[in-house]
């Protein structure tokens, strides 16, 4: 078998597709979770803390070397408002996976609760025909 048929036979398993489109939709659940938690829930959590911005938060290590208006060397911060925001979109993605692994289980859940239904019972044998004829003869004597 050759290389390209056999990662081709590879590639078009089921599983690894599967794989892939997860992988496609997670990264773009990934970017909707980070706009909604920039856009939509940290500008309301940072009016109530006194209109902070917390993308902006950082804490200046050594500042900036200008010469004039030219920035020589960049300051060094340590921004703990992005990993703040980045919390929160871990939060939220953790919280949404677990929400539709909940979901997922429960519907197993009730699938295996609903018993099968009871197999027909068996036709009676030639045997069991021909003694219910000779009972029911025997009965209008």
């Amino acid at each position: 078998m050759g290389f390209v048929s056999e990662f081709k036979t590879f590639a078009m398993r089921g599983n690894v597709m599967d794989m892939a489109v997860g992988i496609i939709i997670g990264g773009a659940f990934g970017k909707i979770v980070a706009s909604f938690v920039s856009d939509v829930i940290m500008p309301p959590i940072g009016l109530l803390v006194g209109g902070v911005d917390f993308s902006d938060l950082k804490v200046v290590m050594k500042e900036a070397v200008m010469q004039g208006t030219e920035i020589v060397t960049p300051a060094v911060t340590l921004n703990y408002g992005a990993f703040v925001n980045s919390v929160i979109d871990f939060i939220i993605i953790a919280f949404a996976i677990f929400m539709m692994i909940k979901a997922m289980n429960n519907l197993k859940k009730k699938e295996v609760a609903a018993p099968a239904p009871a197999p027909a019972p068996p036709a009676p044998s030639n045997e069991e025909k021909l003694l219910a004829e000779i009972r029911d003869l025997l009965k209008k004597q």
